[in-house]
């Protein structure tokens, strides 16, 4: 009897014991004990396109599940802000390439070098060398040592033409190989700017940039700059660079070619775009889904050059780091290498049309095909391969200097002082901020 007790006991203590282990190897594998935390931005089909693919990856790497923080554009680096001040950061999470340095030096983001240069799955020669390199700091120098983010895209900032209305107005398609110099880009400007309905007020324009964002290519073209090459020097008083002010202002003032601010007030240039009242506008690849419903064609093109006789524009990227105090660091990583550097991944946010291709061999493929909307996709492939540069306050150690420069501009916009009296009373007080950002940077370095 005491031995047939003995016996049960024993089974009983066995069978708790397998529950628990089985317990155990649930939440460790398939029942998915292991959440990250992935904080993104981006529009609405940017935010779809993300989260299938998160879905993906989740199917893919089964035990994993990862809980997706969107956050609004305008609102995402204040709350980065707050979840590294406040202790709070995500596992993985979109950062700015400027803020590597900082980034690294402050122990906010983990070095991915082991999980990526020692990784079979990922190919680090079939992916953009410059947006690659966006992502390494050696501790002194950015552009180069361990890998710290991978790119999540590039961004090249190409201009965009309405060709139904230039066919509408009997102006012929710009050469894509040759840019308009200024003074043929305001004759073209002028030929579609329209009072269509004889109120004596145009209903149709050229054009209407943003300066913070459209600016750059006309400085650039016309060889000045916001920064000498040791990047510690802001240049803007530089002649060339006032007179690229000076026209990107005259074209509201003096050429009448984009919106006044009361017009622009009745409906922004990119409702107007959007509508078809607009002969040109920049197209980002991020633009690319939702053009897709215009109700004209569209094409791409360089943006006009100024007296260097060669067209500029940017290129923008977001970087997707870890947490240097994420509990998951191979799970992070694999999630930012689905993300950014993966097949599977890639081919599915390339199909949702809201960036262009990491992996080079499906950009030269995407580029070849002129079916689908832009035809000239290689504008975007050759601003990435050729001409197009990072934004100035990429290179030094905040922004603050080079967010001046845009702040106290709108005088200028107005034709209430000249771009020469803007240059030459900012640069003091952007060079102090920038002096600031070089002295921070030091005593930062480790």
């Amino acid at each position: 009897m005491v031995k047939k007790k003995r016996l049960v006991t024993l089974m009983l203590l066995m069978l708790v014991s397998a529950l628990v282990f089985a317990g155990c190897g649930g939440s460790s594998g398939s029942s998915g004990d292991k959440e990250l935390t992935f904080m993104f931005r981006g529009g609405t089909d940017e935010q779809k396109a993300y989260q299938a693919v998160v879905k993906k990856f989740e199917e893919e790497h089964p035990g994993v599940k990862v809980k997706i923080i969107v956050t609004a554009a305008d609102q995402y680096a204040t709350k980065l802000r707050a979840a590294i001040t406040g202790n709070s950061l995500p596992d993985v999470f979109y950062f700015n390439p400027g803020d590597v340095k900082a980034y690294v030096n402050s122990n906010v983001l983990m070095n991915l070098t082991p999980y990526i240069e020692n990784n079979a799955d990922v190919d680090l020669d079939n992916i953009w060398k410059y947006g690659v390199d966006l992502y390494r700091y050696d501790g002194k120098m950015a552009g180069q040592g361990d890998l710290y983010g991978m790119p999540k895209d590039l961004g090249p900032f190409a201009l965009g033409y309405n060709k139904t209305l230039f066919e509408k107005e009997g102006i012929p398609f710009p050469d894509k190989d040759k840019p308009y110099t200024w003074d043929e880009f305001i004759k073209v400007n002028q030929q579609a700017t329209k009072d269509t309905n004889g109120d004596g007020k145009p209903d149709v324009f050229g054009t209407g940039f943003n300066v913070q964002w459209a600016l750059q290519s006309f400085v650039w073209s016309n060889g000045a700059d916001w920064l000498d090459d040791s990047k510690t020097k802001v240049t803007i008083d530089d002649p060339k660079f006032a007179e690229a002010l000076q026209f990107f202002a005259d074209m509201q003032n003096k050429y009448k070619i984009t919106p006044s601010i009361e017009e622009a007030q009745t409906l922004d240039t990119y409702q107007r775009w959007m509508k078809g009242e607009m002969a040109f506008f920049p197209v980002g690849p991020w633009d690319m889904s939702t053009f897709e419903k215009l109700p004209f064609e569209y094409d791409l093109l360089p943006f006009p050059a100024g007296s260097t006789g060669k067209s500029a524009t940017w290129i923008g990227s977001l970087g997707i780091g870890v947490s240097a105090k994420t509990k998951h660091p191979e799970e992070a990583a694999a999630l930012v290498n689905y993300l950014t550097a993966s097949k599977e991944g890639m081919q599915q946010l390339v199909d949702a049309k809201v960036q262009i291709p990491n992996l080079l061999d499906m950009a030269d493929e995407w580029a070849k095909d002129t079916s689908t909307k832009p035809a000239n996709k290689q504008e975007f492939i050759d601003i990435v391969e050729d001409y197009g540069r990072a934004l100035p306050g990429n290179y030094t150690y905040n922004a603050e200097w080079y967010d001046l420069f845009f702040t106290d501009i709108q005088p200028v916009l107005d034709g209430k002082i000249t771009a020469a009296e803007y240059v030459k009373q900012q640069q003091p007080k952007m060079q102090k901020l920038l002096d600031k950002a070089v002295e921070q940077e030091k005593k930062s370095q480790k």
